[in-house]
């Protein structure tokens, strides 16, 4: 399994979408689209309060490889 990184080069807003597809190896576009949903079943607030906490607990892809 692939560390979890706020991804730079697929970034919407804060790449966290992105860096958890990246993570799991789906499409970002899925992610997001099963973000929103999440969002809009939960009034909003719980979801943005959990991404923006994401935004700042997961650090962001520096770049460099792991081997």
């Amino acid at each position: 399994m692939k560390k979890l990184y706020r991804s730079k080069d697929d970034a919407m807003m804060a790449g966290v979408c992105a860096g958890i597809a990246e993570a799991i190896d789906w499409d970002p576009t899925i992610v997001r689209l099963i973000v929103t949903a999440i969002a809009i079943f939960t009034a909003i607030i719980p979801a943005l309060i959990i991404y923006l906490i994401a935004a700042i607990v997961i650090p962001k892809d520096t770049g460099y490889i792991d081997v």
